[in-house]
């Protein structure tokens, strides 16, 4: 059996970051697993620019802002193994893996980092009429014919969801020859961000249908067209709403879901609105050294996010080997409703502070909150807030300090 120090779940960006800052931390044994043939994650295929404008300064392209990262990680040597699928993690941080080379790997490790990503969710767990043609793709699936293996999934294309992949590939199916006929958002708002919105949509006069969806595909071998119609307040279709649109190809960009499968065989608590591990403000879950971080933990807007993200939990997990991380205070963090969740859900000692959230609506002219009990002891204005942008505020340490109560709330007063 393998022995490390610190194991990363994981070789995308989040993974090759926590890596890294563990490194740096002191932490030198620390070993990447990855089950594809490459580090990268996602990034390989997402060639569009708008990457590392946080952490570095300049705009990049994922194959590029990947490649910063794992320049990183070789130059400091950190090993890792590809085509490596874990297949368990016990409670005594106990891995079991699959690689296609040495067969079955166990790993002991000290502590572990989970950084798995997230995946899309697919038709299957939507509710639309019609038949099985082909022609249904998830955005991302899409996005990967186009962009590694040199395919175009379609020509006449019609977008649900306005998630950013599903604006992304209206741009690049656009660009490609196809044509986008109409991107169609469930919701009164889209799920993207404005600068994908203006990139991706408006500069290429590709519709987008808010409040509508699709009800029905049509076609048997092939999608030949589908139903939408404009949905009520219940997000109910209007039957009278109901419009036919031609089309031979149907994009799905209807939300991201956290890999959490072994998160959860491990016996750790998922919140139910991230879907991702209940953390700390070290992004440690409720198994002492087990940490999570990037898109597994809960879906970034930004991969720079994702990557600072990471080198919190790698910085902890080194501190975690080196001297184990002191607990001294248990404050619990929950939201007004208006802010639908934070990341971290708990405080567990007297230190900065960095909190994610998205908020349940769009918002304008807005002051964000943290209350302990009835006292407002953090505020931060705000043009406006919406949920397809994370939002992000720091609570320092001598704000921490003072906190009376065990449970703070984060909400937000709009005008």
């Amino acid at each position: 059996m393998l022995k490390k120090d610190v194991v990363v779940i994981g070789g995308g960006p989040a993974g090759m970051a926590a890596a890294v800052a563990a490194y740096d931390a002191g932490c030198k044994d620390v070993l990447i697993l990855e089950r594809e043939n490459a580090l990268g994650g996602i990034l390989k295929q997402c060639i569009h620019n708008g990457f590392g404008l946080h952490n570095f300064g300049e705009e990049l392209t994922g194959p590029e802002y990947a490649k910063r990262y794992k320049d990183e990680v070789e130059k400091r040597n950190i090993p890792y193994m590809t085509d490596t699928t874990v297949l368990s993690i016990d409670e005594n941080k106990n891995i079991v893996a699959l690689n296609s080379e040495k067969g079955v790997v166990e790993i002991e490790a000290r502590s572990i980092i989970l950084c798995m990503g997230c995946r899309e969710r697919p038709r299957g767990a939507l509710s639309i009429s019609g038949t099985r043609p082909a022609g249904v793709f998830t955005a991302g699936a899409a996005q990967k014919f186009v962009n590694i293996k040199g395919y175009l999934p379609g020509r006449e294309v019609v977008i649900l969801g306005s998630g950013d992949i599903g604006l992304i590939m209206a741009r690049r199916m656009t660009l490609e020859g196809a044509h986008v006929k109409a991107v169609c958002e469930l919701m009164p708002y889209s799920g993207g961000l404005a600068r994908n919105i203006e990139q991706c949509l408006n500069d290429f006069n590709i519709p987008l249908k808010l409040s509508h969806t699709v009800v029905k595909v049509h076609g048997e071998k092939r999608v030949t067209g589908v139903t939408i119609a404009k949905v009520d307040e219940k997000r109910c279709p209007i039957k009278e709403t109901e419009e036919f649109i031609p089309c031979d190809t149907l994009l799905l960009s209807v939300g991201l879901i956290p890999e959490n499968e072994l998160t959860t065989s491990a016996g750790i608590r998922l919140d139910p609105i991230t879907n991702g591990a209940f953390v700390d403000q070290n992004r440690e879950t409720g198994t002492d050294g087990v940490f999570a971080a990037g898109n597994v933990l809960h879906v970034h807007d930004l991969a720079d996010f994702a990557s600072k993200e990471a080198e919190t939990a790698g910085c902890a997990a080194a501190e975690y080997v080196k001297s184990g991380l002191e607990k001294t205070r248990d404050i619990k963090i929950k939201t007004d409703g208006k802010v639908r969740y934070t990341v971290p859900q708990r405080i567990t000692a007297d230190t900065d502070v960095k909190m994610y959230f998205r908020v349940s609506d769009v918002f304008k002219n807005v002051t964000f909150t943290v209350k302990d009990g009835e006292e407002v002891i953090f505020s931060k204005k705000a043009i406006g807030a919406a949920p397809g942008e994370m939002e992000e505020i720091t609570l320092k340490k001598e704000t921490v300090e003072k906190i009376k109560s065990g449970e703070i709330t984060v909400g937000l007063e709009a005008k």
